[in-house]
């Protein structure tokens, strides 16, 4: 069974900073995590990481300064709960500002998504390696991405909102279309970019809803991916014998230990990029 490499990006990351680790420092918001991760059988184990976040509101612009407070809000309490109210008075903008920036909610979740989103196949192909076909790196993207929404439950709200929002829905549509162009374009040649468009628009409507059905006993982790792929693979006419060699693969990684570097390492990203202190 092929092996993760041990060079690639996600295994040398550092835990995130425990309330204790931080103590002493100045400044600091608490912001939790749950994580709920599902195991064999529908077992669940329940547990929390804790990330402390500063801002320093005055320093920021007042885009960086919305997108900065709606990081921090939509992982601690979720994209629903978050109101345009609290992001405003939180990032010190009027609501006339933030209009003028984003419109709404969704506009700020659009391009949150377009950074998280950005480097996720290239991420999926550095642990499938050179050595497999194209068809591995979608198998693997896809099963961290439905990995991702059972470890944290406000992860799984806002790819639900990823994948319905239009604009934000709009954008993976059209880049995760570019990829299974390259990806399945040799199972398929008669097909057009367009044509891979327009099937996108079918599996990701699939994967949307198995992100929305948390596991259960019935419907285990290893379940889900497996069906998940069964369908997408053979949509692409990726042949049979070759699909159970990729649900086999998946089966061999530790699919919730490489999904939970990879949050890490996304939360990690995200406060570089808006200029958090981790």
């Amino acid at each position: 069974m092929s092996q993760i490499s041990e060079h690639s990006e996600f295994c040398n990351i550092s835990p995130p900073l425990t309330a204790q680790s931080a103590a002493g420092g100045q400044g600091c918001e608490r912001l939790a995590f749950p994580a709920e991760v599902c195991y064999n059988g529908g077992k669940k184990n329940v547990r929390r990481d804790v990330v402390l976040i500063a801002i320093t509101n005055a320093s920021l612009p007042s885009k960086k300064r919305i997108l900065t407070v709606c990081v921090k809000l939509f992982l601690e309490q979720g994209y629903k709960k978050t109101t345009v109210a609290q992001i405003v008075q939180q990032a010190s903008v009027s609501n006339s500002i933030f209009q003028n920036i984003f419109r709404a909610k969704d506009g700020v979740l659009a391009e949150l998504v377009e950074f998280m989103f950005s480097n996720q196949f290239a991420t999926a192909r550095s642990m499938a390696g050179a050595q497999l076909p194209p068809a591995y790196v979608y198998a693997v993207e896809t099963a961290i991405q439905m990995t991702l929404t059972e470890l944290n439950e406000n992860l799984r709200e806002i790819y639900i909102e990823a994948y319905t929002q239009k604009e934000a829905s709009d954008y993976i549509f059209r880049e995760t279309a570019k990829e299974l162009y390259q990806i399945f374009g040799s199972y398929q040649p008669e097909l057009t970019a367009q044509d891979f468009f327009f099937m996108e628009l079918g599996s990701a409507g699939i994967m949307r809803a198995y992100m929305a059905h948390p596991c259960d006993e019935e419907l285990t982790l290893e379940k889900k991916l497996q069906m998940f792929l069964t369908m997408s693979l053979r949509s692409y006419h990726v042949p049979e014998d070759e699909i159970q060699k990729i649900i086999a693969f998946i089966g061999g990684m530790d699919i919730r230990t490489v999904s939970e570097r990879v949050m890490h390492e996304l939360f990690k990203a995200l406060a570089m990029r808006f200029e958090f202190t981790l």
